[in-house]
């Protein structure tokens, strides 16, 4: 990731605030979301990781060094600022996977003024794109009710998006991702068979899956629906025989068609053959076939664009300068001064039933309750020992098991816990 792939604003911030001398100022920085995209009920964290890899790369080198002189967007002084520049201060979150609501300071960057300030679009980027696609594809992963899903949204998104989208959506719980630079950089399973593509290059179906199935064996999956669906499953077992690991179904009423098929495939003795869906798969949609006998969901566009919510709408908001709270007062808009501190409480049975965030305190502690934040990075070094992928997706899960049931609901309604703020 470029240096340059930020906002002018936090540049020219750095040049006025060198020229002042407030630069060096201590100042904290909290992210945290004004309120859930409509008809959520929680949000979930995710980005981190990246967000921490990126930061450690977080150079000017000399060619953005120069196009920043040549274009005049700073002076020469903060050009000469610039080329030393590395985060020195500390990053304190609460941990990927973890659930946020409304006023959750789930970022708390902690620094002097122009070297946290440079960090607002950087952070926002990672995390309100990887956020909300984490959200989005918790709630399908609730929805499959224990099915498994692959995400196959690659050719939905930006090349780069699409490797972030695979990455937070097996954070949520999906069980592989079509994208293979995924599978290469955070060891996420892949899988992939074929399009229709395929079957179209040859003769005849028959021949299509014969080929496949040569090549592959009978642990495959073959796409049916390119012709007639029902003649498509005679076709693969005949092909593959009973044996035949999975059919795909990606077009259609995949209500009847699902029906139907295990219908089909019984009688044809594959009784084990998987039946996959896809094709413009939500979280609706995948609620709506529980019901329905298929074993394996396929999302593509809609987890790759947050399902209908493609950003997370976190803000970066300085709220404390030389231990000092600041407030911004602006209608809407308004933040809460202070660094804060946050633990989420639970009932005996460990249910949780409030977040309560203290600014410029701790709260006090009471049976159940859990803390939120931890350190990330201390003087510009990254903390060992912080969770891996799985370990943040096997976060996730515990978190939306504490949840109240209603929490989960896919219609429109409160967060699942109420934020409560304390000074």
């Amino acid at each position: 990731m470029s240096v340059l792939q930020t906002d002018h604003y936090e540049l020219t911030m750095v040049s006025a605030a060198l020229a002042d001398g407030s630069a060096q100022r201590r100042c904290v920085f909290e992210v945290f979301a004004r309120r859930l995209p409509n008809g959520r009920r929680y949000g979930v964290v995710a980005g981190t990781g990246r967000l921490l890899d990126h930061l450690a790369d977080f150079r000017f080198h000399d060619e953005q060094l120069d196009f920043l002189r040549r274009r005049k967007i700073v002076n020469d002084e903060t050009v000469d600022w610039l080329a030393d520049y590395r985060f020195r201060g500390d990053v304190d979150g609460y941990a990927e996977g973890e659930l946020y609501f409304p006023g959750s300071p789930i970022l708390t960057v902690t620094g002097t003024f122009a070297e946290c300030v440079l960090l607002e679009t950087l952070a926002l980027s990672v995390l309100n794109f990887d956020s909300a696609i984490a959200g989005a594809a918790a709630r399908m992963v609730t929805a499959a009710r224990g099915r498994p899903i692959i995400e196959m949204g690659s050719r939905r998104a930006h090349e780069d998006a699409a490797v972030a989208a695979a990455r937070a959506s097996y954070l949520a719980g999906f069980a592989v991702t079509s994208n293979l630079e995924a599978g290469m950089r955070y060891g996420i399973p892949t899988a992939g068979t074929s399009a229709h593509a395929y079957t179209l290059l040859h003769d005849s179906e028959p021949e299509a899956f014969a080929s496949q199935v040569a090549t592959l064996g009978t642990d495959t999956t073959l796409l049916v629906d390119t012709y007639d669906i029902s003649e498509g499953i005679r076709r693969a077992i005949a092909a593959a025989g009973p044996g035949l690991r999975a059919i795909r179904i990606d077009s259609g009423d995949l209500h009847v068609l699902g029906q139907q098929s295990r219908e089909q495939l019984d009688s044809l003795g594959a009784a084990d053959t998987r039946i996959v869906v896809s094709g413009d798969l939500d979280e609706y949609s995948i609620a709506s076939l529980a019901a329905t006998p298929v074993d394996i969901y396929g999302a593509g566009t809609a987890v790759v664009t947050g399902s209908g919510a493609p950003t997370a709408g976190l803000v970066y908001k300085l709220v404390e300068v030389e231990g000092r709270p600041v407030v911004k007062r602006s209608e809407n808009k308004a933040t809460v001064g202070g660094r804060k501190t946050a633990v989420r409480r639970h009932k005996p049975t460990g249910t949780a039933v409030e977040e309560i965030v203290v600014s410029q305190g701790t709260p006090e502690a009471e049976p159940g309750d859990r803390i939120l934040q931890r350190p990330l990075i201390r003087g510009g070094e990254r903390v060992a020992d912080l969770p891996t992928l799985d370990g943040s997706r096997d976060h996730l899960r515990e978190c939306l098991i504490s949840i109240p049931w209603e929490g989960l609901k896919l219609s429109q309604g409160d967060p699942a816990i109420p934020v409560v703020v304390r000074s």
